[in-house]
């Protein structure tokens, strides 16, 4: 090989050598430039337009957030507002995952068509498919809770002041009772809030509506509550008494009626009490006889339920305390069952008669609702007994005026009432849960102060007013 051809090779591997050394230099520059262009640019800048944002339809959100839409817990305890509401309300999602120096996290925005309802959930990205939103209005159940005092918002009207709706042998302030410290007293749903109850707020909600109170003596304790806690305790001679328009009068040669109803014109609202101690449909066998025996339909709704439930947009049934021997010959009533004396040795049983028609009840009223969609049903389990000692006829006393002294918190999940928490189980009909929390209020009843009280009988049963049942109604507000 001449010189010559050894120079020309030296100079090709020199460019060659050098054309590498530039490369690596252009690429040294341009990583440089890639490095502090994303120090200095914010993450955002490199994602796809909000437009190709990947949305999530409402389905996809059933099954990434199930208990978004439990709107009951077990045996319906509890009630909530459900997250999605199908026919009102559309809801998408979108989800974008965004980047800075430390971490990655995924916001997940809600459009709703209340632009102030929105919700904002972030995660670390390991987290984000173990962790689930924060839920607004999540199931409550109001049977949990405490009580607690409350001096600047207890009692809810005055006892001594609700003469027009309150009777006065339930108003423990008109009596020779001296302590009222179970006026004070509110009840506090564990782990949620519930709403406080006004009146004007009541009747805008209840608005061309009709609330109806279907039991016995402590339903309509509960609805002279409703009618105290409405107007405040107050006198309203505007209110208009509608009861003929439900078939209540008074009977002839005086007596009870067997309701009330009341009007309040402001807001076309309705709220009644109908008297059904069993629940169920109750007939005389012979209308000429004064003395004659009544025949118990146990498997058949009241009259009143069957003529009227299309008139009611909110109702409340409750039973249980009649449902004994003394009521039933005091009153000459017989078992019936298919339209004939009951013949079932099992029924027979007091307790099996009783359940069997609050379920039969609570089934027909389930039965109805879709032929009245805007009716919202609820039955209310048992409101229980203090008597200690014997019963109400045999000394029984109920003297403990100490709020709290038997326990101030309930932190069961089902009810206390069996048969109520059953009956309504697997139908449309909600349960309105007040056993457990009313239990351990012992110093609510009317006890020795009651009208009897000079024959030695104590009122173990009802309710001092205001009162317990008051708390039945603040539950029954934040349910509807």
């Amino acid at each position: 090989m001449t010189p010559l051809h050894r120079n020309r090779m030296k100079r090709g591997a020199l460019r060659r050598k050098a054309r590498d050394i530039s490369v690596v230099l252009v690429v040294l520059v341009c990583a440089t430039v890639v490095i502090w262009t994303w120090d200095t640019t914010p993450t955002s800048a490199f994602l796809p337009p909000e437009s190709h944002f990947l949305k999530l339809e409402t389905e996809e959100e059933v099954k990434r957030v199930p208990t978004a839409l439990n709107t009951e817990t077990k045996d319906s305890y509890s009630s909530a507002t459900p997250l999605v509401n199908k026919e009102t309300k559309e809801v998408k999602r979108e989800v974008a995952i965004r980047e800075d120096e430390t971490t990655k996290t995924t916001h997940i925005k809600e459009t709703h068509s209340d632009p102030e309802r929105t919700e904002q959930f972030v995660a670390k990205k390991d987290d984000v498919s173990t962790s689930t939103p924060r839920i607004p209005n999540k199931a409550c159940n109001y049977a949990k809770g405490k009580w607690v005092v409350d001096n600047h918002h207890r009692p809810l009207y005055s006892g001594s002041h609700c003469k027009q709706w309150l009777a006065s042998m339930w108003a423990c302030r008109l009596m020779q009772r001296t302590d009222f410290a179970f006026e004070r007293l509110r009840w506090q749903p564990k782990d949620c809030s519930m709403e406080e109850f006004e009146g004007s707020k009541f009747l805008k909600r209840m608005q061309n509506k009709n609330l109806a109170f279907v039991g016995d003596s402590l339903g309509r304790q509960q609805f002279q509550s409703m009618m105290c806690m409405i107007t405040g305790g107050k006198e309203r001679p505007d209110v208009l008494d509608v009861g003929p328009e439900f078939g209540f009068i008074t009977p002839e040669g005086g007596g009870r009626p067997n309701g009330w109803a009341y009007r309040f014109p402001e807001t076309n609202t309705t709220v009644l009490y109908h008297w059904s101690s069993t629940l169920c449909d109750i007939q005389p066998l012979n209308i000429s006889d004064p003395l004659t025996e009544h025949a118990m339909h146990l498997d058949r709704p009241p009259a009143f339920l069957r003529q009227y439930l299309h008139k009611i947009s909110v109702l409340v049934m409750n039973t249980g305390h009649h449902w004994n021997r003394g009521k039933l010959n005091g009153n000459r009533w017989v078992m019936h069952l298919n339209g004939l004396p009951n013949a079932n040795k099992k029924l027979a049983a007091l307790g099996n008669a009783k359940n069997f028609t609050i379920h039969s009840t609570v089934g027909w009223v389930s039965s109805q609702l879709p032929r009245h969609p805007g009716l919202k049903a609820f039955y209310r389990s048992l409101s229980p007994r203090h008597f200690v000692g014997g019963e109400w006829n045999t000394g029984g006393s109920c003297n403990n005026t100490t709020p709290m002294s038997i326990g101030k918190e309930v932190l069961q999940e089902e009810s206390s009432d069996y048969s109520a928490g059953h009956a309504v189980k697997g139908t449309g009909v909600k349960l309105l849960d007040i056993t457990a929390l009313s239990h351990i209020r012992d110093e609510g009843h009317i006890s020795r102060f009651s009208l009897s009280a000079s024959k030695g009988v104590q009122d173990c049963l009802h309710w001092c007013l205001p009162g317990v049942p008051d708390t039945w109604n603040e539950i029954l507000f934040a349910m509807i």
